[in-house]
């Protein structure tokens, strides 16, 4: 029994600690995604404490997978880690019974997992939890008291800390579609061999004061002029695996015109602003250098936001507007591209080449510094 005991302890612990560090490195991610659900259940008054949410439970994960290995006070993690299984469970649950959430960021982006596969992984996790709560008086300290505490301790302020760092300067890893090297209009695209969607053309009849469905293999036996034709739409069949990776990245000037293919296809190097917020938006000294360097070189630089008044307003005060072109795009495209509010991007044609929080715009201006002019437009 000791030897199920301690493989099964570790397993679980590590995989906690695995769990909470992949999560770590984009806790926004999590806050979205608890978002997502929240937005499911209409429940909108909690967005605000997502994030807050979002870094405590990260911090709880790793805390406790690190007291599960060490034995530390296994009576009261026990119960918690059950809790908590149980709590991860019926949201994975919840997922994939219900169809209205494709993805339970259990790994967050670097490891996807389907909402059947979270299902799948948690009911799995709990028989192990169980089992641990179960036998919990068998497991015993590895550490006298005042180390194990230590350790925790320890893992407490590395969880908040680290997490404060990639809020700041973006993820240590990146596995989102906007990440260095990506390609953005080959992202925007679904991925080769998928299977899309299939759908059926039906249509919308009105006969006798009832509206009637049907596709063009099941037509009425009795059609005739008696049917006056209501509307058409596409009904889907089977589900495909087709959605690209970026989705509702669209970029409109201020008259609404679509701008996407003509800004990402133009030659020369261009930057990207992501501004999310422009409550927290300031022209720091590093931004105009990087703005100075542009013009000089012949680089476009776009603000791109989906607060357009407010942020046209604020580069009006600051008396840039005349040397940046500011766009409009989708929140949820922007919350995906820049962690940080405002995140740099520098591009050449489509691919990406650099990403900067504001926090690091600093390191950007050497590789800027470096570049070849664009040639004149």
């Amino acid at each position: 029994m000791k030897p199920l005991i301690a493989v099964t302890r570790t397993l679980v612990g590590i995989l906690f600690i695995f769990s909470g560090l992949v999560k770590a490195d984009d806790p926004l991610g999590l806050s979205y995604k608890m978002q997502e659900f929240f937005e499911v259940w209409n429940f909108h008054w909690f967005d605000h404490v997502t994030l807050a949410f979002s870094i405590l439970m990260i911090v709880f994960e790793i805390v406790a997978g690190v007291a599960l290995l060490l034995g530390w006070r296994i009576r009261l993690f026990s119960w918690l880690l059950l809790l908590l299984i149980i709590f991860f469970t019926f949201l994975t649950g919840y997922a994939y019974l219900s169809g209205k959430i494709r993805e339970c960021g259990c790994f967050g982006n670097c490891i996807p997992l389907t909402a059947g596969q979270s299902f799948t992984k948690d009911l799995v996790l709990m028989g192990f939890i169980i089992f641990l709560f179960t036998v919990r008086d068998r497991i015993k300290p590895i550490l006298p008291p005042r180390i194990s505490a230590a350790f925790l301790t320890a893992a407490t302020v590395f969880s908040f800390l680290f997490q404060w760092y990639v809020l700041v300067h973006l993820p240590v890893v990146d596995c989102l579609p906007y990440k260095i090297g990506a390609n953005i209009p080959d992202q925007m695209k679904p991925p080769p061999g998928a299977i899309p969607d299939s759908t059926v053309i039906t249509m919308v009849y009105e006969k006798a004061g009832k509206r009637v469905e049907f596709d063009a293999t099941h037509f009425p036996a009795d059609f005739s002029d008696s049917y006056h034709f209501v509307s058409r739409y596409d009904k889907l069949v089977r589900k495909g695996n087709a959605e690209p990776a970026i989705k509702d990245f669209v970029l409109t000037a201020d008259d609404g015109t679509d701008t996407t293919d003509a800004v990402l296809d133009a030659k020369g190097f261009k930057l990207f602003e992501f501004v999310q917020n422009v409550n927290d938006y300031t022209a720091t000294r590093e931004f105009s250098i990087i703005l100075t360097m542009a013009k000089a070189k012949n680089i476009p630089l776009y603000i791109i936001t989906s607060d357009y008044d407010n942020v046209m307003s604020r580069i009006t005060a600051i008396g840039i507007a005349a040397s940046v072109i500011v766009l409009k795009c989708d929140a949820t495209a922007i919350k995906t591209a820049a962690r940080a509010n405002p995140t740099l991007l520098l591009l050449k044609r489509g691919i990406i080449l650099g990403k900067w929080s504001y926090a690091d715009f600093d390191h950007a201006l050497p590789g800027i510094s470096s570049l070849a002019n664009n040639p004149p437009q």
